[in-house]
């Protein structure tokens, strides 16, 4: 095990015993969500390394699967607790914001720093055409509910059977793409950058340390959506921008900093399929499951009607990323847009 991984699994089991201390005492409600936020953001690190190590014996394709499927873990508790105790709009919110997170800004971050080290960057445009394509179709998914309920068709009455189609819909799709990508075609494989690495954590250390992780996620998770409530009135945020911003960066820091390192380091091919495959799993797989839980959980039930803003936000992030992606290459200005666009979207949600 190498001095970073004991770094990163000390860091996690650390922070989540002071958070869980705080959380028993009860200190301030904005320092306890901090606490939190940096537990969740280590713990998310730790699945990702026993998530390449466990990978790395089953190849680059089944490695990506077990991302799609191990990666989310953090979110997905953040939300399922988040669910639980009635903030169905945080949840929904956090989901999108995961979407215009990866989409705008990391991608954006990564354009802009590779771009400047590295010039003009040039990337296969297949992988990153099907993830477009499939963003457009998750989109065009997510829109019809919404478009059901604000033009007040006869299907608004049955909005829930709705949702439901829909996900069952969404998550079919998902396990589609996911079974192209291991048995697709080898040219739609991200040529540079998929680095496979003998695994150097033993099989029966790689199993504990990410089931530990994992128990670990969801007692964080619940104590983070526990503190995010009065930490939010303190600090007059509401809870649309609470979920967009802070509690999507939160639930995928780990995603964020891998995806710019690797433009960071020229692999253009792998920094645009991992920061834009994150929104696919959201918007196919995550988005549409937690729908489904939401009717088992016993608290809020998410649905898939956003507000105009935020499915027109979603629009511009998905036409704006197909648009960059088509013609094969990327410079940082194009990055410096990106970035741009995500800020003016935070800050319209700034206010509600």
């Amino acid at each position: 095990m190498s001095k970073k991984d004991i770094i990163t699994i000390a860091g996690a089991i650390i922070m989540s015993v002071v958070a869980g201390l705080a959380t028993k005492f009860e200190l301030n409600a904005v320092l306890l969500f901090v606490l939190t936020a940096v537990a969740l953001v280590f713990l998310a690190m730790t699945v990702g390394h026993a998530t390449d190590q466990l990978g790395s014996r089953m190849g680059p394709a089944s490695t990506g699967v077990l991302q799609s499927a191990l990666g989310n873990l953090p979110e997905l508790f953040v939300c399922i607790f988040a669910l639980r105790a009635g903030l169905d709009k945080v949840v929904q919110a956090a989901l999108i914001g995961s979407i215009l997170g990866n989409s705008l800004l990391v991608f954006g971050l990564a354009l802009l720093i590779g771009g400047l080290k590295n010039g003009t960057q040039k990337f296969q445009s297949e992988p990153p055409k099907m993830i477009a394509t499939l963003m457009l179709l998750a989109f065009a998914a997510l829109a019809i509910p919404t478009l059901t309920k604000e033009l007040h068709t006869s299907a608004e009455s049955h909005l829930n059977t709705l949702n439901i189609m829909v996900a069952i819909v969404l998550l079919l799709v998902f396990v589609a793409s996911l079974t192209f990508s291991i048995k697709g075609d080898k040219t739609m494989v991200p040529s540079d950058g998929a680095e496979v690495h003998a695994a150097s954590w033993s099989m029966p250390l790689t199993l504990v340390i990410l089931a530990g992780a994992g128990v670990g996620a969801a007692f964080v998770s619940d104590w983070f959506v526990e503190a995010l409530q009065p930490a939010m009135k303190t600090l007059g945020i509401n809870d649309v921008f609470a979920g967009l911003v802070v509690v999507a960066i939160a639930g995928n820091a780990i995603e964020n900093l891998v995806g710019i390192q690797l433009a960071y380091k020229n692999k253009a091919d792998y920094a645009v399929s991992v920061i834009l495959n994150s929104s696919l799993q959201v918007a196919l797989g995550l988005f549409p499951l937690l729908v489904l839980m939401s009717f088992f959980l016993g608290g809020a039930v998410l649905s898939f009607v956003l507000s105009p803003l935020l499915l027109a936000a979603l629009a511009l992030a998905v036409i704006v990323n197909a648009f960059i992606v088509f013609d094969g290459e990327s410079i940082w200005l194009e990055g410096v847009a990106l970035v741009g666009l995500y800020i003016i979207i935070a800050a319209a949600f700034w206010w509600g």
